[in-house]
């Protein structure tokens, strides 16, 4: 599409949408999908490079569509990942600069203040009606989350008309469906109850093999009836039901879908039916799951005859995580975060380059590729070009309208510098063109390195998965390793050549742009 079609385009759909309603006798205005998968890595894919997986669903997306091989979550961590997606600002200046670095533990409060403005916000003020399937890991209420319904302020206190999903994660209790603002299942008679870490008299959840990776232990009890609704091999396909029946509901509005799934984050507990289906284990297995959980999606769109005016997004939380299931996929041969250095967590470009495919019949050409730079907070600004709706500077945030990246071909980057957080404040880092800027050693992610310990990253990582890099040797960090890092990623994208002491000036600038950002001034 060239750029007058594309502003066509775009005048239409601010026209078509009026209130709650779509203005008589004008185009529909697009409705849109957005996939966000938890942990999926840049390798995970069959159109990134995967040979021990098989994604036709997403393959197909990508072959009728446009595949990003420059897209970066904001953070290498899943609750402030979603933070920046949602309100498009990056983590790192959250609760008053304070920031977002772990994930949100089960007692958090909401971290998003009511009153934020967020990307289902600006759907909902154009007449959309909005949803979050799945995953939410966001946080309830104020001050510390005691579980007491109604689980308020939530999801629908941030633009959503519709919640059902995993409160937290797959890993983490309570082992429930929260739809809305109340647990399915609940039993005024038989609440659920936060007894804590190592609690004794915890409800009984569903048994799981050790293959099956990492779950910390139910610390509730009571709510005994909705436990027994949670089974953790029956997740993807509730999810995936709630999901497309809700987008068969719609009818004729314009609708805004966030599913956030569970796979692939451990543990891996896919469906029978993809067990053993993949030559990368029960991580393989829950890839397959996810790639059939895009299909049925995908099915539904075009059941409730809305797929041709459908913008659907697949793209990834953070990078993939070589915990158990991670680790046996390595060992088979699968290369879960490509040959990118580092995973999840870290602050390598394995911990933040994901997965990105946007898919839009008539909008955006087929099987075209981009390697123009996007970072998820660009949403926010991107999701408003689409909606109609104009956004004030304060409200764009950190956020850049990457709408004509989808859907044209721009002779510039629209996006040439970004900030990325890890899990460290330490190693909070800075792109700026070809450069990546690193103030210390090492990638502030996972420690372990042995067979016993949950996560692995860091230089242990690159010995398991042969990702080499000059700072590293024998999977452990040099003696004389820099102090920082910088990287050419044009040159270098697989970070295997630290620069540091090549490009001192390169160095100083870098540092004091991010000191500029750190302080505000940017």
């Amino acid at each position: 599409m060239n750029r007058g079609t594309f502003l066509a385009a775009g005048l239409l759909s601010l026209l078509a949408v009026s209130g709650r309603g779509v203005s008589a006798g004008a185009p529909p205005p697009p409705n849109v999908v957005l996939i966000f998968a938890d942990d999926l890595g840049y390798g995970d894919l069959g159109c990134y490079g995967a040979t021990k997986v098989k994604t036709p669903h997403i393959d197909r997306l990508a072959a009728e569509g446009r595949k990003f091989t420059d897209a970066h979550s904001s953070s290498a961590v899943c609750t402030p990942s979603r933070y920046g997606l949602l309100t498009g600002q990056y983590p790192f200046r959250a609760d008053g600069r304070k920031g977002l670095w772990g994930p949100a533990p089960v007692t958090s409060a909401l971290v998003l203040a009511p009153e934020t403005l967020t990307v289902a916000d600006v759907f909902k003020r154009r007449g959309y009606d909005t949803a979050v399937v799945g995953k939410w890991h966001l946080g309830f209420g104020q001050g510390t989350n005691d579980w007491k319904q109604p689980l308020r302020p939530g999801p629908q206190d941030l633009g959503f008309d519709y919640y059902f999903g995993m409160p937290v994660v797959n890993s983490a209790p309570p082992y429930v469906y929260v739809e809305n603002d109340h647990v399915v299942g609940a039993d005024p008679a038989d609440p659920l109850v936060y007894l804590g870490p190592n609690a004794q008299g915890a409800t009984p959840i569903t048994p799981l093999p050790p293959e099956a990776a990492q779950r910390t232990p139910n610390q509730f009890g009571g709510a005994v009836a909705a436990h027994k609704l949670f089974n953790d091999y029956e997740v993807g396909t509730k999810l995936t039901e709630k999901a497309t029946d809700w987008i068969k509901a719609r009818g004729r509005k314009p609708f805004f879908l966030f599913l956030s799934t569970t796979n692939v984050h451990h543990p891996f507990t896919p469906a029978k039916r993809f067990q053993g289906t993949s030559q990368a284990g029960l991580y393989g297995d829950s890839v397959h799951e996810l790639d059939w959980i895009v299909g049925e999606v995908m099915k539904s769109l075009e059941a409730a005859g809305v797929a041709n005016n459908t913008l659907v997004i697949v793209t990834s939380d953070n990078g993939g995580m070589f915990n158990l299931g991670g680790r046996h996929a390595a060992e088979l041969g699968h290369k879960i975060n490509g040959n990118l250095l580092g995973s999840k967590f870290g602050i390598w470009e394995g911990g933040h380059r994901v997965p990105f495919i946007a898919w839009w019949p008539g909008q955006i050409q087929a099987g075209t590729v981009s390697d123009q730079l996007i970072n998820h907070v660009d949403l926010m600004a991107t999701f408003a070009a689409i909606s109609g709706r104009k956004l004030s500077t304060a409200e764009q945030n950190d956020s850049i309208n990457m709408l004509e990246t989808l859907t044209g071909n721009p002779d510039q980057p629209l996006r040439t510098a970004m900030i990325v957080s890890p899990n460290k404040p330490t190693h909070l880092a800075l792109r700026n063109g070809k450069w990546m800027y690193i103030p210390a050693k090492n990638d502030g992610g996972f420690t372990g390195s042995k067979p016993e310990q949950h996560a692995w990253g860091g230089p242990a990582v690159t010995q398991l998965v042969h990702t080499p890099n000059s700072d590293i040797e024998n999977g452990e960090l040099k003696a004389d390793a820099s102090p920082a890092q910088l990287y050419d990623l044009e040159a270098d994208r697989n970070q295997t050549k630290n620069l540091y002491k090549e490009y001192p000036e390169v160095v100083a600038q870098m540092a004091a742009l991010l000191a500029e950002y750190k302080s505000g001034r940017k």
